[in-house]
């Protein structure tokens, strides 16, 4: 069993600082030097696991100690960094924030912990010289269980100002790994929810990776940036890889009997979902099939249960009213019981209207856009039974969005939620389990076997 990856984790003081720039940049450049590198993303984030993707060819991947566990880290890690020569994992927010009022929990210092490696730390340098090595000297001695191994100077002025800061480090006793300065065709845009989705804007998010690569290139020592990640030793974690065949204890599939079609939305409408659900679903004994609601006028053929994650269907309203044949399918396959199961931008799709255009209306709600972002963790109880879970089942999930559903809940609600409010939320109806809360399903692996199951029997 393989388990010291080399590995780095991209950190920063605070969001902002270039994170994203730098570890898809790296991800990238260590591609192009032939390297197999493993993308992962620390935190509930959907969008930047898509820009690595493209950065490294392989599937970006969360790393979410909320969501998942913290002992569920190192497994997860080790099951996408399978195969791979070196594997960088990008943080979130500032290295040592995490779950408000949680401590340490799901911050990137702690993933740095539980994998035992260490930490490149991005700082914005634009409005400061000297100062940048005590902000460092804090950063790097606050935790000693961290190690972080050097820094990158980002958005740095001019030669003058880089040698300004390189004497300032210099008795911080924290090496600069590299020194970035602005650069056109980096920069990535964004919208209410953060950066736009790479599905969104394919070509054009190809050549903002081509222009990160390069600018890491210009601006880093790779080989002193990939002598730190081989010193990272063995993964501090005795169980073995996580495996979706594991996780959900499947048996083996019925002799003679065909999987059931399990259809996932996709396309740019519906970018939001984690790799190890389709994994999941597949190990259940599902055939996964992805479609776009944007162009796809029916459902794939032999649809028993559909999956429909987050995105922003609020940007596509009326390109998803207008694809009236789908709608109709849609609920019609909800009408006769089939598992349907939809997260957030799927919740929206299920009502009656989003923003006044008409939707599916599966569920007796209407949804529209307010000016309020509604984010943070969630712990989570299954009010009663669905085709995800039986009641009082726990899961932990993520609220992030800028729409309102009413009523927010059914007569028979999803989930009752603990934080921040004591609250209910969300539908069961038939066959369908709608909510905002979204879940990672290798936290509790029965929901893929339970959801693949009802599809077989509906």
């Amino acid at each position: 069993m393989v388990t010291s990856v080399p590995r780095l984790v991209v950190a920063a003081p605070s969001s902002g600082s270039g994170k994203t720039t730098v570890a898809t940049g790296l991800m990238a450049a260590f591609a192009a030097r032939g390297l197999a590198v493993s993308p992962h993303k620390a935190g509930p984030d959907y969008i930047d696991p898509g820009y690595h993707a493209l950065a490294t060819g392989r599937v970006g991947r969360n790393l979410d100690a909320y969501l998942c566990g913290p002992e569920l880290i190192a497994p997860l890690f080790l099951h996408g960094a399978r195969g791979c020569d070196l594997a960088v994992v990008e943080g979130v927010m500032g290295l040592y924030d995490g779950a408000a009022g949680e401590g340490e929990l799901a911050s990137t210092a702690q993933v740095a912990k539980l994998l035992g490696a260490p930490v490149v730390l991005v700082v914005d340098a634009s409005s400061q010289s000297r100062s940048v090595a005590a902000l460092v000297h804090g950063f790097a001695s606050w935790d000693p269980r961290v190690r972080v191994g050097g820094v990158i100077l980002n958005k740095v002025g001019s030669d003058r100002h880089e040698e300004l800061l390189r004497e300032a480090l210099d008795a911080a006793g924290v090496p600069v790994l590299g020194v970035l300065r602005r650069a056109a065709g980096v920069d990535t845009p964004s919208r209410h929810l953060g950066l736009v989705p790479v599905a969104e804007r394919h070509a054009d998010a190809v050549d903002s990776v081509a222009a990160m690569a390069a600018l890491v290139e210009r601006g880093c020592d790779l080989g002193a940036l990939e002598a730190l990640a081989r010193s990272a030793g063995p993964v501090p974690w005795d169980s073995a890889p996580w495996t979706p065949d594991a996780a959900g204890h499947h048996p083996a599939p019925s002799a003679g009997k065909p999987a059931p079609v399990v259809a996932v939305a996709g396309g740019p409408a519906f970018t939001f979902s984690y790799a190890e659900q389709a994994e999941l679903l597949a190990a259940a004994g599902a055939e996964v099939v992805t479609f776009d609601p944007l162009r796809d006028e029916a459902l794939p053929d032999g649809t028993a249960g559909l999956v429909v994650g987050g995105g922003f269907p609020e940007v596509y309203a009326s390109d998803l009213s207008s694809n009236e044949p789908l709608r109709k399918a849609v609920a019609d396959l909800a009408l006769s019981g089939a598992p349907v199961a939809a997260e957030c931008a799927g919740l929206l799709y299920l009502c009656r209207e989003l923003d006044g255009r008409p939707m599916c209306g599966v569920l007796d709600a209407t949804a529209r856009m307010t000016e309020r972002l509604t984010l943070g963790y969630r712990d989570a109880v299954a009010v009663g039974d669905s085709v995800l879970a039986a009641a009082g089942t726990r899961m932990r999930g993520h609220e992030f969005h800028r729409t309102a559903v009413e009523p927010g809940a059914g007569a028979a609600p999803a989930w009752g939620l603990r934080s921040p409010v004591r609250r209910v939320e969300g539908f069961v109806r038939r066959g369908v389990h709608a909510s905002y809360l979204h879940t990672h399903w290798a936290s509790e692996p029965g929901v893929a076997r339970r959801f693949v199951e009802r599809c077989r029997t509906s």
